[in-house]
């Protein structure tokens, strides 16, 4: 990108999004967000294809109180966990929200400037900051219900006063694309009477009317807060629901896009290695839309992965992810994919529409189901609903295939991540991925939140044990998993943005070929995804005969133009250039 003024960059965004007159002095109010964010107008803003990652980077996803300690902060505690058990593996972590919240596990957040007390402070925020570079969420779509911006809306006072996105009951809403089953309108009593606030998610979370150019300011502000303290990734929460307009869907709408494109602007403009991941679990086209002209996020999740992945691993065939795999642009530099099978919530299945049938995606609801899991639903607008997620643990959720439970587990689980780690992308495992803990049905019902099934929290000193027995499967899952990030780490063809191609090997062995960018390492990725031995044909994949070939993962050398029987759910790294 051409260098250019910093506040005309800025005035050309707000001009973009306040279309409709909300925002008559563009120039001053770009002065008030530079002020905000400590920055000098005769700044520019520098080339934005450069990469700020590398084969070395892979993140950890946690909860501030995934591990728990007697007598101490679990902040604390989490760091400690992080140091003993993955500093020598990964370069990151995202804690998700650790503010002070009342439901939703943190993302219906009281108040953007504080660290929950119950977790730790700023202090311990920090200390994670100086070791890892941390992703921390900006909540950014709604906040709570009974934060002190609602309490003043109601009464009519700032900051507050406004904030809040409003619609009348007599509004055609049938085109709103609803996450949720709940109704979209909350009936409030306020100092000028009834009004009907936005609510997508639940009534808890109300959405902030970012028309107001007022609430701009607040996150402006909030985002300066928080790379002072260290947050050095960015995760737009939500980000594809944030602009609202009656009669359209009110997703993914252009003032959306040109928001991220100011955020970005900011950030990268107060540090220029800051990234911005944004969090969007929709259909895969409108999902890719978000990295725009690489002048958006920086990372896309890539959400499509966990339900393909999942289900061709316990269908026993990787059509439907060859199918997606082929279709996927590669990222440009600037930009990259985030890639995960497991997170907090759950295994998304709008990202699977379009890409899996109805009936395929019925059949790995009824599995899942089958092995613990629920599901979450969301609105249509005939008034009926359909499965929007399917919530367990990443461990259960692979304990068999459509046939049901077997002795294949851990096995078909490493897999998921063997290929995931190889994919092109930034790699990012949860915690409890990472220990393989099982679905937490008790925390289910004390919560009555589907989602808790995959949200335990372990005690540390219990923990420790699981991870020093050799039998159990933590153990197992815990070694298995660090193992490979470490061989990862060491292979340039695993770069972000090295090449990728799909090899055509049929449906049982999932195979794609990268290469680094200077052209010096392959690496063959081959999977066997059934629960039958396999037999790769090493001519199939043309490794060149004047080379030595070795898979990375048993250390095994490679003679091209033999045939090699996989066992079930191995996977093979094969490389001319080990590391």
């Amino acid at each position: 990108m051409a260098q250019t003024n910093l506040q005309a960059q800025v005035e050309k965004h707000l001009a973009a999004v306040y279309q409709d007159g909300e925002l008559n002095t563009a120039k001053n109010f770009g002065d008030e967000l530079i002020a905000l964010m400590g920055l000098s107008d005769k700044e520019v803003i520098e080339n934005r294809n450069i990469n700020h990652w590398d084969q070395t980077d892979s993140l950890v996803i946690a909860y501030g109180d995934s591990v728990l300690a007697d007598n101490e902060k679990p902040l604390r505690t989490l760091n400690r966990f992080l140091d003993k058990y993955m500093r020598s593996s990964i370069s990151g972590v995202h804690i998700l929200p650790f503010y002070p919240f009342t439901s939703d596990d943190g993302f219906s957040v009281l108040d953007y400037s504080s660290v929950n007390d119950a977790l730790g402070d700023w202090n311990h925020i920090n200390a994670i900051a100086n070791n890892y570079s941390l992703m921390a969420d900006l909540v950014v779509n709604h906040c709570s219900a009974r934060s002190p911006w609602f309490e003043n809306f109601k009464q009519g006072r700032d900051p507050g006063h406004n904030f809040f996105y409003t619609a009348s009951p007599e509004d055609d809403l049938s085109a709103v694309v609803r996450p949720r089953t709940n109704d979209l309108l909350r009936e409030v009593e306020t100092s000028t009477g009834t009004q009907y606030v936005w609510c997508t998610f639940s009534h808890d979370q109300v959405d902030l009317n970012f028309r107001n150019p007022e609430v701009l300011k607040q996150f402006v502000s909030i985002i300066k807060q928080y790379l002072d303290n260290g947050v050095r990734i960015f995760r737009l929460d939500a980000i594809a629901f944030l602009w609202k307009e009656i009669g359209t869907n009110c997703l993914n709408l252009p003032q959306t896009h040109e928001m991220v494109r100011l955020f970005r602007t900011l950030i990268e403009q107060a540090k220029h290695d800051a990234i911005i991941i944004t969090e969007t679990n929709i259909p895969n086209r409108e999902n890719l839309s978000y990295f725009s002209n690489a002048d958006e996020a920086h990372c896309v999740y890539n959400f499509s992965l966990p339900p393909l992945l999942v289900n061709s691993l316990v269908t026993g065939s990787c059509a439907y992810l060859k199918q997606w795999m082929m279709s996927m642009p590669p990222a440009r530099n600037g930009t990259a994919y985030f890639n995960f099978v497991a997170s907090h919530d759950g295994i998304g299945l709008r990202p699977a529409e379009g890409l899996l049938s109805d009936t395929e995606i019925n059949t790995l609801v009824t599995t899942m189901q089958g092995f613990g899991g629920y599901v979450s639903w969301r609105a249509l607008d005939d008034g009926g609903s359909k499965p929007y997620e399917i919530n367990i643990s990443l461990f259960d959720a692979l304990q068999g295939t459509v046939n049901g439970a077997d002795d294949l587990g851990l096995p078909r689980f490493v897999c998921a991540h063997s290929i995931m780690l190889a994919l092109e992308g930034i790699p990012a495992i949860y915690i409890h991925s990472l220990v393989g803990t099982r679905n937490d049905h008790q925390r289910v019902e004390n919560s009555g939140h589907n989602r808790a099934i995959n949200r335990h929290q372990w005690e540390y000193s219990q923990l420790e044990e699981k991870l020093a027995d050799q039998n159990s499967t933590h153990h197992q899952v815990y070694n298995q998993l660090k193992q490979l990030l470490k061989i990862r780490r060491r292979q340039t063809a695993f770069h972000p943005n090295a090449t990728q191609f799909t090899l055509h090997l049929g449906d049982q062995l999932f195979g794609f070929w990268r290469q680094s960018l200077d052209r010096q390492q392959s690496i063959f990725c081959v999977s066997n995804i059934s629960d039958q031995v396999q037999h790769l044909s090493l001519a199939d994949i043309n490794l060149i005969d004047n080379e030595q070939w070795q898979d990375l993962i048993t250390g095994q050398p490679c003679i091209p133009n033999v045939q090699l029987p996989m066992q079930p759910y191995q996977t093979l790294w094969i490389t001319n250039s080990p590391a």
